[in-house]
Parts: structure tokens; C-alpha cells; sequence
């Protein structure tokens, strides 16, 4: 019996910090530094697995190239982010958040490459299902 009662008291240990473990990524999850860092992790290192879920439905992204402006919504560009999956950039990315309120947050994402830098403004929205990405805004220098 006291073997029985150990074995049980063992399970339940195990089984409540499996659950706390749980809760605490389902947490990070809500806030903008998973967005921001599954958005980073994605144009910069190819990992797009987690992408989706922090794009808004309607998020649009646009790209200035000199006189061009591209568009594209949420859709075209995890197909286009697919081409490079697992391809890790040649650069080194940094962020700066711009302005932030418990609502809404714009940041400036910037990957310098050899000779130029892409330059994105991120606006992120915080949701009743985390921080999601609202839209991109991007141009090259």
C-alpha cells in the first residue's frame, strides 16, 4: 500500500509541472516578444513553423523598391516565406521598438547585409489570442 501511495504521489508530481511547463509556454505565446521573435526567426533564419499563428488574418505586408511598392497579404507571403525555408540570411538583425502601449506596438526590424540594409516597421496588435502582426511595412537602403 505504501508503494501504491508513493508511485501515485510521484504521478502527481510529475503530472502538475508538466502542466505548469505547459501554461508557461502557452503564455509566452501571448506576448509580443514571441511575435517579434517568430517573425525574426522566420525572414532571418528560415523558421517559419510558428509564422502563421502570430500573422493577423489580414495582415499586410508591403516592400518599396525604389520607385516600385509590392503588396502582398498573409497568404502570398507565407508562400513566398516557404521558398526560403531553413535558409539561414547572411546578416545580422536588430530590432528597436519604436512605441509601445498595452494595445499596439510598432517596431523596426533591421537586416544588415553586406552593402545595404532591409529596413521593416512591424506594427503588432495585442488580441484576446496574443500579439499578432498587423502589417509590414519594408524598403531597402
Amino acid at each position: 500500500m505504501k508503494t501504491l501511495k508513493t508511485i501515485t504521489a510521484a504521478f502527481l508530481i510529475a503530472f502538475s509541472f508538466s502542466s505548469f511547463a505547459a501554461d508557461g509556454t502557452a503564455k509566452e505565446k501571448l506576448e509580443m516578444n514571441y511575435a517579434l521573435k517568430t517573425y525574426i526567426e522566420a525572414v532571418t533564419d528560415g523558421k517559419i513553423a510558428g509564422l502563421p499563428e502570430v500573422l493577423d488574418k489580414n495582415v499586410k505586408f508591403t516592400s518599396t523598391r525604389g520607385d516600385n511598392i509590392m503588396s502582398h497579404g498573409r497568404t502570398e507571403m507565407l508562400e513566398i516565406l516557404k521558398t526560403t525555408e531553413n535558409v539561414k540570411q547572411n546578416c545580422v538583425t536588430l530590432f528597436n521598438v519604436v512605441e509601445s502601449t498595452p494595445s499596439a506596438s510598432v517596431v523596426k526590424v533591421t537586416m544588415k547585409y553586406d552593402g545595404f540594409s532591409k529596413v521593416s516597421y512591424l506594427s503588432l496588435s495585442n488580441t484576446t489570442k496574443g500579439w499578432k502582426i498587423t502589417s509590414v511595412s519594408s524598403s531597402f537602403i
